[in-house]
Parts: C-alpha cells; sequence; structure tokens
C-alpha cells in the first residue's frame, strides 16, 4: 500500500471518519464499520482530506474539464480539493456543486460556481447504493456535459446493491476511483492485532457482500 493512502486510513480513523461497530447504511444492511466525511468540522482537516483526494485524482490520471461535488457532502470536499490543487500542484481547477432545490430568485439555478460543461469529474464520499450517481447523471446531461470519473474516499466493494458501479465497469465507460478501497482498510488492519475483532466483523460481512 502507498503510504499516502495508509496516511489517509490513519487520519480518518483518529477523526473518526471511519468507525467500528454497527451500522444501519442507507441501503438497508447492516455494517460493522461506517465511512462520514461530514465529521469533519475544522479546517485544518478539512485541508488534510482535500489533499487526499487531491492525490488520488492526480493518480488517477483521467482527463477532466471541471470537478463536480453532489450536495451535501460533495460540497466541502470538492472545494478543499480545488484549492489543494492549486496549493501543492499549482493547478486552476473549475468546480462546482449543485443545490438541492434549485433557486428562483437572485441568480437563480441549480449550481453554484462553475458552469458544467466538457469532461466532468464527479466527486463524493462513498458510493453504496449509486442513486447519487444516477442523479449526477442527470444533472450533467441538462448542461450536454459528460461523467468522465468519479473520485470518492471509500470504495467498498460490495456488490447487489453496488449494482450500477458494476454497469460502469463493465461498460468501461465511466472509472472509479476511490482514495482507499476495502481491501486498503483490511490490509492496514491486518497489522494492527488491537482491530482483530472488527476485521474478523468486516471478513463476515464481506463474505456475504463482498465482491
Amino acid at each position: 500500500m502507498k503510504d499516502w493512502k495508509r496516511q489517509f486510513i490513519e487520519f480518518a480513523i483518529s477523526r473518526k471518519l471511519i468507525q467500528f461497530g454497527n451500522f444501519i447504511l442507507k441501503s438497508g444492511r447492516k455494517s460493522p464499520y461506517f465511512f462520514n466525511s461530514g465529521l469533519i468540522s475544522n479546517g485544518n482537516d478539512l485541508a488534510k482530506l482535500g489533499y487526499f483526494y487531491a492525490q488520488a485524482l492526480i493518480e488517477s490520471k483521467i482527463e477532466f474539464d471541471v470537478l463536480f461535488g453532489l450536495a451535501y457532502k460533495g460540497i466541502p470536499i470538492v472545494i478543499s480539493m480545488a484549492i489543494a490543487m492549486s496549493k501543492h500542484y499549482k493547478i486552476k481547477v473549475p468546480y462546482c456543486f449543485n443545490r438541492k432545490e434549485i433557486k428562483d430568485h437572485g441568480e437563480r439555478g441549480l449550481l453554484i460556481g462553475s458552469p458544467l460543461y466538457g469532461k466532468v469529474m464527479v466527486v463524493d464520499d462513498v458510493i453504496t447504493t449509486g442513486i447519487s450517481i444516477y442523479k449526477s447523471i442527470d444533472i450533467i446531461n441538462i448542461y450536454n456535459a459528460h461523467l468522465t470519473g468519479i473520485l470518492i474516499s471509500l470504495d467498498r466493494q460490495e456488490t447487489k446493491f453496488n449494482d450500477y458501479k458494476h454497469v460502469i465497469k463493465i461498460n468501461n465507460r465511466y472509472k472509479i476511483n476511490s482514495i482507499i478501497t476495502l481491501s486498503d482498510l483490511i490490509e492496514y488492519l491486518k497489522n494492527k492485532p488491537n482491530m482483530s475483532g472488527n476485521l474478523k466483523s468486516i471478513y463476515s460481512y464481506q463474505d456475504i457482500y463482498g465482491i
């Protein structure tokens, strides 16, 4: 595992972005672990998260014209990511995010930030059911742009409820990238004896839902 991926896992666990226990997912599944970027509540941690996203974006080598953050969790991510791209890589990246409701006064419209155009990279925290990706494609199509890739924090590497993700991979039309995968998290936990109970629960969960 690359050092920056290990650093991300340590960061995520220390900030409780990754938690272990019993959680009910949007899909209705009971999961022994949970990722929630919404727990970040200060500028220093948000800057670090943006850096990890920027690192993953650079290494993905996917061509894009604009970053699109999905409301709500994708909003701080895409902003911090654009700042990190400028600070660490001297790359000026256009970004935008959507409103949950179309504004009918003032500047009006569905988007805040850059127009959606050309090749769009969608940014979010995780993919579980794929519903948010459906919504993002609908928005992108409104502006005659097209989705070129998806970047998330954690790929849970699950089947069934992730059917849409598999359709994307099979068609080889879009590229899903993540800072880490469940396999990365498992590799990290293997070297932490005090986490053996959590690792056992993850293995059991993976036996049922893993790809």
